[in-house]
This record gives structure tokens, C-alpha cells and sequence, in this order.
């Protein structure tokens, strides 16, 4: 069993990782009798640290905002991804925190024990970043999504669309996703009664939030790889299906493509993007016999460049 002071520590530690905690889950985490977490939470607030009850059949405890920031308590893995983060803050797509990010940082690597320190400089110094020029989003509206996903709120908005109209928007959030780049907003459109992606830097939040939510589940559950077929099928809005007469080990890597193996020496490759001439000129690039499956419009194209090509 821990001793007393360094329970209080693994407790604050606990009380920081989620908004709410049952009295018995904070029990089990420390191997200790409810009885004695009531105690520590007692300590704790002597110390000066906010911490809340939460009423109900399995009422706990919440760790709330006070007059000043409690010391966080990191893990080594933790340490190293907030450390890596602020180094890398000013390049990234997030606005008006690059000053901010230098001062924490200064604070953070002063306290790193050295096999850290050693594992975020070899990180950096391996890692080459590339800047954009792409659309960036403001801190605080990042924060203020992130908390509504946290505590189930629903999000009041004005959203302006790739047309450029700006319309109002209510959604129950479900979680932020950074992709090629940019931020979006994942969650459940209530007018309109189905799963949306919101890019975060088209979004103008409205205040105060709407009613809490009980969180909706994501069809098929795998947020990333919900986003990416959605997002990507609106920037690439033509499909393009081949059976190829190679293996698929053989097929995989060549192309950007997503490859199915069919048999010992067929696979289909699908293609995707915003011009069909290109999609034929990467069916021809890879010198295999192939079949065309869809569209059809991609056998004319392949027809026309391949007529090209016999009159040098």
C-alpha cells in the first residue's frame, strides 16, 4: 500500500485524467477503503486544491478551477508528448500560441529528468517539419470544442461552407481530428439528423453552449477512418476500379492506391482523385495487364492515351 503522501499524489494524479470519479473506482485505483479516500480528498482540499462532490447513487469526487493551476502530474510517455508538442507549436496550424508555447516550454525542460530530455532532442532532431500556408485556427476555439466533446454540451455555431454561405449550426460534438493539416469538428448535426465533419477554422462558436447530450456511437467506431472516407470522397469525388493480373504483394506500394488481393495473380485497385486522365495515366504506369471495372468513361481514356502513344 502507498503511504499517505504519495497516495495524495497518485489521487491528484487520477482526479486530473477525467472530470469525474466514482468514490469506489478511486478505491480500487488505490487500494485503499472509501472511507480513506474521503480522507485524502480532505487533505487535499487543506491544501488548497478544489476538490468537488458529485451527487448521485455512485457519487465521487471532481477536481474543479481554482485561484491557481495545481501541479500536473506526467508519466514519461506524457512528459515527452507535451514537451515535443510546444517544440513544435509555432510550425503548426494552431494561431497565437507560439509565445506561449516557448515559456512553457522553458519551464517544462527545466524539470525533465535527462533520460527524457534525451528522447525529446533526438526526436526533434530527427523530425524535418513542413509548413503550410493553409488555414489556421485560433487556441481558444480549439479548447472550447475540445471541452464540449469532453463534457457531452451541445455546440451552438455560425459555419460558413465551401460555397460561402454561413448558416447556424447546433451539434452534439463527439471529437477533434487533425487531418491533411486541418483541423475538424466530428459530430451529430441536430437539424439535420446526421453525422457531419466541420473544418474548425470555418466555425464562429455562439455562447453559452446548448444542454448536455448523451454521446451518440459512430457508425462502424473508428473516427480516423470515418473521416478519411468522408473527407476523402469530397476531395476526390471520382472512383476509379481495376482488376489487375499481378499479385497484390506485388501491386501494393507502387501506387497510392488501395489494394485487394482476388486470387494468387489478380487484385483490384482503387483509385480515387479529381481528374480521370490522370487515373489512366497511373493504370498505364504500372505496365500490368489490367481489366476496367468502373467507370466505364476510364476505358475511353485509357483508349485516348494509349492512341497517343502509338503515333511517336
Amino acid at each position: 500500500m502507498l503511504d499517505t503522501s504519495a497516495r495524495l499524489l497518485r489521487l491528484l494524479s487520477l482526479l486530473q485524467a477525467r472530470r469525474d470519479w466514482p468514490s469506489a473506482d478511486l478505491a480500487e485505483r488505490l487500494g485503499v477503503a472509501v472511507r480513506t479516500v474521503r480522507r485524502d480528498v480532505e487533505r487535499l482540499r487543506g491544501l488548497g486544491y478544489p476538490v468537488h462532490s458529485t451527487p448521485g447513487v455512485s457519487g465521487g469526487y471532481r477536481l474543479g478551477a481554482g485561484a491557481e493551476l495545481p501541479p500536473l502530474l506526467l508519466d514519461d510517455d506524457e512528459a515527452v508528448a507535451v514537451a515535443v508538442g510546444l517544440r513544435t507549436a509555432a510550425g503548426g496550424t494552431v494561431t497565437g500560441i507560439e509565445e506561449t508555447s516557448l515559456r512553457a516550454l522553458a519551464k517544462l525542460e527545466q524539470v525533465l529528468p535527462a533520460r527524457l530530455r534525451h528522447r525529446v532532442n533526438a526526436l526533434q532532431t530527427h523530425t524535418v517539419p513542413i509548413t503550410t500556408d493553409g488555414p489556421t485556427v485560433a487556441a481558444e476555439v480549439l479548447t472550447a470544442v475540445a471541452a464540449a466533446c469532453r463534457d457531452h454540451e451541445q455546440l451552438r455555431f455560425d459555419y460558413t461552407g465551401r460555397d460561402g454561405v454561413t448558416t447556424e449550426r447546433k451539434a452534439e460534438p463527439l471529437t477533434l481530428v487533425n487531418w491533411s493539416r486541418r483541423w475538424y469538428l466530428v459530430g451529430w448535426d441536430v437539424d439535420r439528423r446526421d453525422w457531419r465533419t466541420y473544418r474548425a477554422d470555418r466555425l464562429r462558436l455562439r455562447t453559452p453552449n446548448g444542454p448536455r447530450f448523451t454521446p451518440r456511437e459512430l457508425p462502424g467506431g473508428d473516427v480516423a477512418a470515418w473521416v478519411e472516407r468522408r473527407l476523402g470522397h469530397d476531395m476526390w469525388p471520382i472512383q476509379a476500379r481495376v482488376l489487375l493480373h499481378a499479385p497484390a504483394g506485388e501491386v501494393a506500394g507502387r501506387t497510392a492506391g488501395v489494394v485487394e488481393p482476388v486470387g494468387k495473380d489478380t487484385c483490384v485497385l482503387t483509385l480515387r482523385g479529381d481528374d480521370l486522365h490522370l487515373i489512366a495515366v497511373v493504370v498505364a504506369f504500372l505496365d500490368l495487364d489490367f481489366e476496367v471495372l468502373e467507370p466505364v468513361e476510364l476505358k475511353e481514356r485509357l483508349r485516348g492515351l494509349g492512341r497517343r502513344l502509338t503515333t511517336l
